[in-house]
């Protein structure tokens, strides 16, 4: 059975990319919608209340737009709403969480870094997730200011450098050997990362997993896309169409969003 309904995605910003990204690599015939709710981001620094009503407004648009699934791609809009959205809506929603597993499991030094926002690593689904794993030492750092940096064009800017330094050298020093980028807008980090991080430091986001996972879903619910045609995909903002353009390239063109 061919669905032709498309995937929607949300994120506090362009950071939600990265997911899409990683899920158009996987699954390239389906159709997407994409959300950077940029004029609200970061969702970090919001009360658990704020977070659920701006991610129900996402939810709801993409709906209204015949989603047939929903992929919060924004690690604070899980952690804070996922429960939320799941008991307020019936299609799969699917979550996004720090990849501490690969990394608690894989860990030599019994040291991993971790960076995410405040509203991520604050949250008591993250608190749990750590205590799974006594024998490791998690070594958290919020990224105040990374996501507005990147959100305002100032990816390659030397403030965000200076700054990035600033959060991971102190893991460096205490020996971590991976570094979970806890929030979807980090991946976008690695080139900067590369410049300074020791080669043996292995860097883990959650983009290939969210697509896998994504794919059982859609397999399980008979709601894949089978015709074989490339899918289409849209991205909007409701903040500066030309920073979300910059980051999405040729895949497609973004639009303006008016809430």
């Amino acid at each position: 059975m061919n669905n032709a309904q498309p995937i929607g995605l949300f994120d506090s910003g362009i950071g939600g990319t990265t997911i899409w990204r990683s899920l158009h690599n996987l699954l390239p015939n389906e159709n997407t919608l994409f959300i950077g709710d940029s004029k609200h981001a970061p969702y970090g620094q919001k009360t658990k209340e704020e977070i659920i009503e701006l991610s129900k407004k996402n939810v709801e648009w993409l709906l209204n737009h015949n989603a047939k699934v929903i992929i919060v791609a924004c690690n604070t809009a899980t952690t804070n709403a996922i429960t939320e959205l799941r008991n307020s809506y019936n299609v799969p929603i699917i979550g996004i969480e720090p990849a501490i597993k690969p990394a608690a499991a894989h860990t030599q030094t019994g040291k991993v870094g971790v960076l995410a926002t405040q509203g991520t690593l604050n949250s008591k689904k993250y608190e749990q997730a750590q205590s799974l794993y006594p024998n490791v030492e998690f070594i958290n750092q919020i990224g105040f200011r990374i996501v507005q940096l990147i959100e305002d064009g100032k990816l390659y800017s030397e403030e965000l450098e200076l700054l990035l330094r600033s959060y991971i050298d102190p893991m460096i020093e205490k020996d971590i050997d991976y570094l979970v980028l806890g929030c979807t807008h980090y991946p976008y980090l690695v080139p900067i990362l590369n410049k300074f991080l020791p080669k043996h430091i292995q860097v883990i986001d959650s983009g290939d997993a969210v697509a896998k996972h994504t794919f059982k879903i859609l397999s399980e619910a008979n709601l894949l896309k089978t015709d074989k045609q490339t899918g289409y995909s849209k991205f909007y903002t409701n903040k500066d169409v030309a920073i979300l353009q910059s980051f999405i390239g040729d895949y497609g063109i973004a639009e303006k969003l008016d809430f």
